[in-house]
């Protein structure tokens, strides 16, 4: 068994190439072999959000604050919300971030094949951002 202390890890800014506006990245685990996932709380400050990316064994995120977005390449975006479990299925093309005047934090937990656990593509355009976000049920 091992022990992280809260706080022991420092908080990252997300990567310009990974990422459009303000990301704050705290590491919850990195994969220690055997094990292969990682996990980390994402914050996203409003309108912020990923590049179009993937995941070769997919990816599960736990929307753990506030109000975002989701876009499976193809389909229209979803809102998200805390409390809501969104998984991404192996290889699926996809981008998520923030709401427009809202921040999101989430919980990502991910598997590595052959020591990479995403593949990265371009930004999201704004006007892909602002595409019409399908409602989700009231709450």
């Amino acid at each position: 068994m091992h022990i992280l202390r809260n706080g022991s890890l420092p908080s990252l800014q997300g990567p310009d190439n990974w990422f459009t506006g303000r990301v704050r990245i705290d590491g919850l685990y990195q994969p220690e072999a055997p094990a292969r996932f990682s996990a980390a709380t994402v914050t996203f400050e409003p309108a912020a959000r990923t590049a179009w990316h993937s995941h070769p064994l997919g990816q599960m995120l736990i929307v753990v604050a506030g109000c975002g977005r989701i876009q499976r390449e193809g389909e229209p975006i979803e809102e998200i919300r805390a409390g809501d479990q969104v998984w991404i299925a192996p290889g699926e093309r996809h981008w998520h971030g923030a709401a427009p005047l809202t921040a999101m934090s989430h919980v990502a937990i991910q598997e590595y094949e052959d020591g990479e656990a995403a593949a990265w593509f371009e930004q999201v355009s704004d006007a892909e951002y602002v595409g019409t976000p399908v409602q989700t049920a009231s709450r």
